[in-house]
């Protein structure tokens, strides 16, 4: 198996050293800085550069400020009529998934890589990444990290500065670090 296979399947692979992997990086991380230094009023050129690093997004549906960070790109997924806020990252060294209708805050990050924590191992650049799953409808506060492995179930909201550790349900307000479940949430009419 490749090192990139391995990495698709969820095992141990070299993350560092890799030079394919580091290839397929440096191509995004290229596009990443062209994103985040083009003019927010040119939005064609910031259209064109979101279609090659996000092949699996249709941007024309999505609202991504920058700046934006991404290892791959290629495997992330996020739904029609979802918001990321200036300063996210997205280390998608295994698949993100977004629902559609998602509000992600600024400065949030989402995590898949695992490391070793053997010093030896670790220096070997050994790596195993596990996917995010996020439902539809899903907010995050500012500052919101999501961990590796972890599913966020659809009509969540995740409040600001929370780490996420474990799986969050559907339709609750959970909040802190680690983050836990406060309360479902429910239907409040606003008066305006």
């Amino acid at each position: 198996m490749t090192e990139k296979e391995k990495m698709q399947a969820c095992e141990w692979y070299d993350a560092n050293f890799d030079e394919a992997l580091r290839a397929e990086r440096l191509k995004a991380k290229e596009l990443c800085f062209q994103l985040n230094q083009t003019h927010p009023t040119d939005q064609k050129r910031l259209q064109r550069i979101l279609i090659e690093l996000l092949p699996k997004v249709d941007v024309s549906s999505v609202e991504i400020l920058a700046p934006f960070e991404v290892d791959y790109g290629y495997n992330i997924r996020i739904g029609a009529g979802s918001f990321f806020n200036h300063g996210c990252y997205l280390m998608d060294c295994a698949p993100i998934t977004f629902g559609s209708h998602c509000f992600v805050g600024p400065s949030c990050g989402f995590y898949t890589a695992l490391h070793p924590v053997m010093v030896e191992q670790r220096n070997k650049g050994l790596e195993k990444a596990l996917p995010i799953e996020i439902g539809d409808d899903v907010w995050f506060g500012a500052g919101v990290m999501v961990m590796p492995g972890v599913k966020i179930g659809a009509g969540s909201v995740i409040g600001a500065g929370s780490i996420v550790t474990k799986d969050i349900p559907s339709g609750v307000i959970a909040h802190g670090n680690p983050c836990r479940v406060i309360r479902p949430v429910l239907d409040q009419k606003l008066t305006v």
